[in-house]
């Protein structure tokens, strides 16, 4: 069998029909979009074909922004840069709330802002492994608070935040929020008219487009200070020329994405169950989370026993690419960060590894892929044993 791919939650397949819709922006129609001539006028209407898709993807309403930039990791340093200046640096609201569990992009910056006078608060995860609206009214003093910051699904687990019930609360209290919203869609509906954001953020790479290009949603009428300022591109909001052919990429990719949900909560989700249920068939093993409230194409499991780079190196010996966690942290030995916040015992905390699937992922390689799952849990068992 060919090599398989389990590792969609890193990154995706482009999607061939978007591969095809971005090729003339290369050779062909490679205009500066911000030029007068010809060659960047006729770009123009391909330009707001892929920005319609993309209000559509999302349900943004017209006089609502999306920001076109490099990738989520951009998006979220816009937004936490820009509330920092604009509404924490000269203000009594000092404080960003945010979790134990969200991407790097988010905690990082928020450690860098924390350094420049910003009061971070990081919410703790439930049993079930996710922040609830209780945890968050416990934290939220509208007084001192001017942003939250809350995943719309975890990168690790794939569990789904309740971001609705949390961003309406904020909006109540005055209080900005962001969601990081990566690893939502193309696996579940996003909507930012039935959940009022005031920041949303998503690479395209994550659902079949592009690497290189993102999108940052703004709610009309929020102040942005630009992360990267130049000239007038995005109005003023986001310095840089567009990147045309991409763009284009994304608004397909997004297109298609919504246009699958339904086919990834029924047949991918029925894939994930399988190899779920095959794996909690192996003695010691805990998948982390309920599969009710996760993403339908994510699995985080643990093996009890087994070191996680050692269950990786196995894995990839016969084809299959999966991970320990989030790709941005894979330099990391680290325990998993989604386990440890959730009281995970810290032997299991080392082992988890996780499985994402996606639309293109076919019941022969999941078949596969449970073969060899079984085997490899019992012959590096057996060599834990011998040399214990």
């Amino acid at each position: 069998m060919d090599r398989i791919y389990l590792d969609n939650n890193a990154t995706t397949l482009v999607d061939p029909l978007v591969k095809e819709a971005m090729e003339p922006f290369f050779t062909q129609m490679y205009g500066n979009p911000n030029s007068l001539h010809s060659f960047g006028t006729e770009v123009h209407p391909y330009m707001r074909i892929a920005m319609d898709r993309l209000y559509s993807g999302i349900n943004a309403p017209d006089e609502d922004d999306i920001l076109i930039n490099s990738c989520a990791t951009e998006g979220n340093n816009t937004v936490l840069k820009s509330v920092y200046f604009d509404y924490i640096r000269n203000t009594p609201k000092k404080r960003i709330i945010t979790t134990e569990v969200e991407h790097p992009a988010v905690t990082n910056t928020c450690k860098f802002l924390g350094s420049s006078g910003a009061e971070i608060v990081y919410l703790p995860v439930n049993s079930d492994g996710i922040v609830t609206l209780d945890i968050l009214k416990e934290h939220l003093d509208p007084d001192k608070t001017a942003l939250v910051s809350i995943m719309k699904a975890n990168n690790e687990t794939g569990l789904i935040f309740p971001v609705k019930e949390m961003s309406l609360y904020c909006r109540e209290q005055g209080v900005l929020f962001h969601t990081d919203a990566v690893q939502a869609i193309g696996k579940i509906k996003v909507d930012v008219r039935d959940t009022p954001v005031d920041f949303l953020t998503f690479s395209a790479h994550k659902f079949h487009g592009p690497k290189g290009v993102g999108g940052l949603y703004v709610r009309n009428g929020i102040k942005l200070t630009p992360l990267l300022h130049g000239g007038e591109q995005m109005s003023g909001k986001r310095g840089g020329t567009i990147n045309v052919a991409s763009l284009i990429g994304m608004g397909l990719a997004m297109e298609l994405a919504v246009d699958n949900l339904d086919f990834e909560n029924t047949k991918i989700r029925q894939l994930r169950d399988r190899l779920e249920d095959a794996v909690m068939g192996i003695k010691d093993t805990e998948v982390i989370g309920r599969r009710e409230i996760r993403t339908p194409n994510t699995i985080l499991v643990s093996f009890k026993g087994i070191e996680g780079e050692a269950f990786l190196w196995d894995l990839n010996r016969n084809g299959i690419a999966a991970s320990t966690g989030s790709a941005c942290a894979s330099e990391s030995l680290e325990a998993n960060p989604s386990l440890m916040a959730m009281g995970v015992d810290k032997e299991l905390a080392h082992t988890g590894i996780r499985f994402s699937l996606s639309r293109y992922t076919t019941d022969e390689e999941i078949d596969f892929t449970i073969e060899v799952i079984t085997k490899t849990v019992e012959r590096l068992r057996s060599i834990s044993s011998t040399y214990a």
